[in-house]
């Protein structure tokens, strides 16, 4: 397994994500309904335990990813990595085990509960009709890279990205191909941050 490293050398990815296995992926999401969700944001402080700021309202920063859990059972993992030779917004149909260590361990990633959370509540118990990988282009290597997925039922569109703001505490400008994952939850604000429109 390739390795990616963060400070804490957190995150295993596998090599052998393609885009028709990624299609393959999010096709297996459409139908379904989320019943829970998890964030994965990193830890600090002094004894490394204390859970980094995620909530910025209309977007969210769960760092090392986002683990959805489905009505029949399945569970889909969200996490950046850079299968597509930069980093990307990767999905995957196994549990963030599979991807993270150092789960609740000091100066790792922690599981935060997220499901009743106001905004996923009009997502979470609802019929996904649409899982689309919103892909940016790059002529000078000539490929392919996920910036995000966006997840739509009747009612609501969820973005999952890889991204982050340019500066802290958060401003105006906003990257996407980072080694972080944020979630939106507008696509006033997908616009804002620059995620391609799937068509």
């Amino acid at each position: 397994m390739a390795q990616l490293s963060v400070s804490s050398d957190a995150v295993p990815v596998s090599s052998l994500l393609t885009a028709v296995r990624y299609e393959r992926t999010t096709a297996l999401l459409r139908g379904r309904r989320i019943r829970r969700v998890v964030y994965y944001p990193l830890t600090g402080g002094e004894d490394g335990r204390h859970v980094e700021d995620w909530d910025f309202g209309p977007w969210h920063q769960p760092t090392m990813g986002v683990e959805l859990f489905t009505d029949d059972g399945a569970c889909f993992s969200a996490v950046w990595g850079s299968n597509f030779d930069h980093y990307g917004l990767e999905l995957f149909p196994e549990p963030m085990t599979a991807h993270l260590r150092l789960i609740g361990e000091p100066y790792g990633s922690a599981p935060v509960e997220v499901t009743d959370h106001p905004r996923w509540s009009s997502l979470v118990d609802r019929k996904l009709t649409c899982v689309d990988i919103a892909w940016s282009e790059d002529p000078e290597r000539g490929n392919r890279v996920p910036d995000a997925i966006r997840l739509c039922s009747r009612e609501r569109a969820v973005w999952i990205a890889a991204g982050r703001p340019a500066d802290w505490p958060p401003g105006e400008v906003y990257y996407l191909g980072t080694d972080d994952v944020m979630v939106v939850f507008t696509a006033e604000f997908a616009a804002k941050v620059g995620i391609p429109v799937v068509r």
